[in-house]
Formats: structure tokens, sequence, C-alpha cells
């Protein structure tokens, strides 16, 4: 299966463009968005671009409890149903960006992902029809203030703190969403090391569940849960998600200086 590298990024005019990452090189595509691109001769280093965030979704649908390692370790039972939430769009940011700490928080996890990146407006899809509407993947990290999880009882707030969703840097076209491995990494310490087949529900499933409850559109990002081995961060760690055969998501750790 042939298999690419897409990227949303500023050039040095401070343009966003889109294009191939290839090696250490960039090929610059022409079109209106990250999905409909056509190639061109023209091409520029890698380090000459700043990274976008690939994805620009009108809603971000993540999974909790989709790994039944992490629902053990968390206490949950396994469940019947996928367990479905939002994380609001504001919350991305790019490969490089920080993730901030807000105030009186007294545990943020990062919780590294596979990202599924929709194709196609989906509604009502059996899981053969979802998983064909699945256009990329992306590596994805679910950052949680785990103390407010516990505390609210509901995600919103535990989850959608702007810069709780890094994604990035590069969307995978053409590699097997079934089948592909995620590793969380902690300054350098493999936190989280798993492989989508071992999904409680697995990619289609899910996709399909999904849009038995909103209509997914064309851009809408996937978070299908998290492995086992979450921990905290603090100011000052590395983080990242490498996703297998992408380029790996790396974002520092600092505190938010504002009020919460």
């Amino acid at each position: 299966m042939t298999t690419e590298l897409r990227v949303r990024f500023l050039d040095r005019a401070g343009d966003v463009r889109y294009g191939w990452l290839e090696g250490d090189q960039v090929r610059l595509g022409d079109g209106p968005s990250i999905r409909d691109l056509r190639t061109t001769a023209e091409v520029v280093a890698r380090d000459a671009i700043t990274c976008l965030s690939p994805v620009t979704p009108t809603k971000i649908v993540a999974a909790a409890t989709n790994y039944a390692l992490h629902a053990r370790e968390m206490g949950k039972p396994i469940p019947a149903v996928p367990k479905i939430f939002l994380k609001p769009p504001s919350a991305i940011i790019a490969d490089g960006q920080p993730i901030e700490i807000p105030p009186l928080t007294t545990r943020v996890d990062p919780e590294a992902e596979v990202g599924l990146v929709i194709g196609q407006r989906l509604s009502r899809a059996s899981p053969e029809e979802a998983t064909q509407a699945i256009w990329g993947i992306v590596p994805v990290n679910d950052v949680t203030a785990r103390d407010f999880q516990k505390s609210d009882g509901v995600f919103s707030r535990a989850k959608g703190f702007d810069s709780f969703c890094p994604v990035g840097p590069a969307i995978g076209i053409g590699f097997n969403p079934h089948d592909i491995g995620v590793v969380g990494r902690v300054n350098d310490e493999v936190r989280q090391n798993s492989r989508t087949t071992d999904l409680i529900f697995d990619c289609g499933t899910l996709v399909s569940f999904i849009s038995h409850v909103m209509t997914l559109e064309p851009g809408d990002l996937i978070a299908t849960g998290t492995p086992s081995g979450v921990a905290p961060i603090h100011a000052g760690d590395l983080v990242s998600v490498e996703i297998e055969g992408l380029p790996i998501l790396r974002n520092p750790v600092k505190n938010r200086a504002d009020r919460n």
C-alpha cells in the first residue's frame, strides 16, 4: 500500500500552505485544503517551514476507556458500548507548541492516541462504510486534568483547556488504522506502548457508533482512546506521541500564569 505524509504549514512569507513531507524536504501542493491537493515541482527544506496542526476540524470526538488495560488502571469496567466525549477545536496546538498546565490543577496527564481524520460526510454509517470514510491518521495527545475529571464527574473542563489537544505534525495517508502502534513518552521515557489491535472498539466500529450520534464532516478528528500507562507531567517536561510510520509529535510543558 502506498503511503504519504501531508502537512499544513507557514512558509517564510507567513502564508498557510499544504504539501507532502518527504524526508527533510516538503513538496508543495496546490489546492484549497490539505485533502484536495495537486502536486507541484516546488520543494522547500523541512527546516524552512513552521508546521501547523494538520487538522482544522469542526469537532473533535474522543473515546474514553477504549483499551482494556487502561480501563483496569483507572478502575473502570469494560464498556458495553463506546464512551465518547467532545474536545473543543480551540484546544488544538501544533507540534512544538507548549502544553500549558492551568493554575489550581494538581495533576495533568498526557494521553497518547491514534487520531482518525474523516474524509467525507458521514451519518448513520455501517462499520464498513465508516472504515472507508477514514481518510488518514494522525498523532493526538488527549491531555487531561485528572483531578478535575475526578471532581467534576464529566470531561469538558478536564479535557477542554487551551493547549490540551496537540495534533500532528503530519497526517498519514494509506496507513492501516486497525493495526498500528502508538507510543507515549515523557522526557524519552516510554510511558505508553500499545497497538490499535488492542482497542476494545475498533476504528470502524467506533466511527460508525459516533456517526449514529452526530453527523461527521470532512476533516473531523476522532481520538480513539489511550493505552495504559498514564502518569502526570510537570513544567519542563517534553511529551511525545509516536504513531508507527509517522513523524513524532513533541510538545514541551509549561505552567500557565493566568487565572483558571
